[in-house]
């Protein structure tokens, strides 16, 4: 099987042009196509008290400044880059979501190898719920 569309979930950390290094040297191979996706915490489901901002306000300012690094990791590629995603939510699901909508049949991420992420890996979780193939590149702290 010879894959098509490879999707690379992005943290926007500096391990983020790992990644991209790994799908976009994948994809030459391949003659397939990138897309990259970056899912920004949703503040508004976190805290559910009294607080005294727009809550809807600071998301929108946070997707825009994840738009703008999403789109200099795009140049840094070197590489046609199909689509430049921003979502907010749970991981899983807006990852889940987007493989159906986008039709991927890649998905390429990153796990730290720390302890922290030994008790809490977002990681763990799709590999739980992807129904495509994973590349899982290992980051060393």
């Amino acid at each position: 099987m010879s894959y098509q569309h490879i999707l690379v979930a992005i943290d926007l950390s500096d391990d983020s042009k790992l990644l991209i290094d790994k799908a976009v040297s994948l994809a030459k191979a391949l003659e397939a196509k990138v897309s990259f996706i970056h899912i920004d915490v949703n503040y508004a489901e976190l805290y559910t008290g009294l607080i005294d901002i727009n809550m809807a306000e600071a998301q929108h300012h946070a997707m825009e400044a994840s738009r703008t690094q999403l789109t200099n990791l795009a140049e840094y590629a070197n590489f046609p880059i199909t689509h430049t995603l921003v979502g907010s939510g749970d991981l899983s699901n807006e990852l889940c979501d987007t493989i159906g909508e986008y039709n991927i049949d890649l998905l390429v991420c990153g796990h730290h190898q720390d302890f922290w992420s030994k008790l809490l890996s977002s990681t763990r979780q799709l590999i739980n719920c992807s129904p495509v193939d994973m590349l899982v590149v290992p980051l060393k702290e």
